[in-house]
């Protein structure tokens, strides 16, 4: 089929009866006691997350998101009475994340505003504590940003970085399908263990079943493993509302990957398993950037752009190997510390894959881009694979039980 026809296909195709009672809402007790689905030669078995060393090559390498999610659910109430709802998506000024993140001056953020005809005009406030000293942050609106809006957050204490005030005000931003307010558990549960660089809404959330322990039988197996840096979006979550694929909009999300990791990558080709989606589409854009720097051939620059029909539109004969080794041509060039671009790829069935061999990731919404990816890699499968998981009591969604899934 052409790729043509697969954008204008109908989405029911790729729709499925997910039970709310199916739909996890807590975590399991202990991270990697979660159901495992294995996917392999076209047979489906299951274990237990613990064992998932037994179903990788020794040779290969495991690619993991390190992304760390912020408190970015913050809670303001009018002297109405009225409660504001803002969600904070991606930094606007100061534009990188770690600078915003640790600026003790005013920031601006592209954010979600929920009961925002209630919010007519003028500053609201939200009081928080800080070692034991109350303080208030104060929020503005600005322009609208598409389904967003500007905000621009203040604080009354100089000695308090941005970072640090959501970490006392804010929520942990639960998925919409989550039915409950944030609780304690979920500041360390709804995090992976190796997750150090904060920016995401949305944990990258197949790494949430690794522990120290699944970690040292990897090694014992001599497995290798690499991180890359995508924080992942609120747009994750958007349903595919369209009746076809051509009409929805990708969300972007930005993403960070270093010269060691890029080597890495090289070095293992043909043993490349991502942990995660937001993994995929990093690995995936990587390709299509090295491309880009191949066939552009740009001057310094410290951001690029993967658009969403991009890899479609233009084709690919470049090789894997071609297109890792331009990335760490232009790092070393330009003497950069990371390769930094934002990518609103959609990864639909058809999609050549050029840089993976196998997905570790958990069960996804019905008409989701996240199941469109799966079916991406997996054909018609998917629909046995989900089946299995529905028939024996897989849990789903972010706080779920995971699948490993070869071709």
């Amino acid at each position: 089929m052409e790729i043509a026809d697969i954008r204008n296909k109908d989405l029911k195709v790729y729709d499925y009866d997910l039970p709310l009672k199916r739909i996890a809402q807590y975590p399991v007790n202990e991270r990697d006691q979660s159901q495992l689905l294995i996917y392999k030669g076209n047979k489906i078995s299951k274990d237990i997350f613990r064992n998932i060393d037994n179903y990788i090559p020794s040779d290969s390498l495991l690619v993991f998101n390190n992304t760390r999610v912020i408190r970015a659910r913050i809670l303001f109430r009018k002297e109405t009475g009225a409660e504001i709802e803002i969600l904070c998506l991606e930094p606007l000024s100061p534009f990188e994340y770690e600078l915003s993140l640790s600026s003790k001056d005013p920031v601006e953020w592209k954010c979600i505003v929920g009961n925002l005809k209630k919010w007519k005009s003028g500053e609201i406030a939200a009081s928080f504590e800080f070692e034991g000293k109350e303080y208030r942050l104060t929020a503005e609106k600005l322009q609208p940003d598409g389904d967003a809006i500007g905000i621009r957050f203040s604080w009354d204490t100089p000695h308090l970085s941005f970072g640090e005030v959501i970490d006392a005000t804010g929520h942990i931003p639960l998925p919409p399908y989550i039915n409950r307010m944030d609780e304690a558990e979920d500041i360390e549960r709804y995090q992976t263990v190796y997750s150090s660089i904060k920016g995401s809404v949305a944990a990258p959330t197949a790494g949430l079943h690794f522990t120290e322990q699944v970690f040292k039988k990897l090694k014992e197996k001599k497995i290798k493993t690499a991180e890359v840096t995508l924080h992942v979006g609120a747009g994750t979550f958007k349903p595919v509302k369209s009746k076809t694929i051509s009409t929805h909009e990708m969300h972007c999300e930005h993403f960070f990957v270093t010269a060691k990791t890029i080597k890495l990558i090289l070095d293992n080709r043909g043993k490349i398993i991502p942990v995660g989606t937001t993994s995929v589409r990093t690995l995936e854009s990587l390709y299509w950037l090295g491309a880009k720097i191949i066939k552009e051939k740009p001057g310094f620059q410290t951001e690029f752009s993967i658009g969403q029909w991009e890899p479609y539109d233009t084709g690919g004969s470049i090789s894997a190997a071609e297109s890792m080794k331009a990335l760490l041509s232009f790092i070393n060039l330009h003497k950069l510390p990371y390769i930094h671009a934002s990518t609103s790829i959609i990864i639909i069935p058809g999609y050549d894959f050029r840089m993976i061999n196998g997905i570790i990731t958990n069960f996804h919404q019905p008409r989701s881009t996240l199941l469109l990816l799966i079916s991406a890699w997996t054909g018609s499968n998917w629909k046995s694979i989900y089946n299995y998981a529905l028939e024996n009591d897989f849990r789903f969604l972010s706080y779920g039980d995971c699948s490993i899934l070869f071709r």
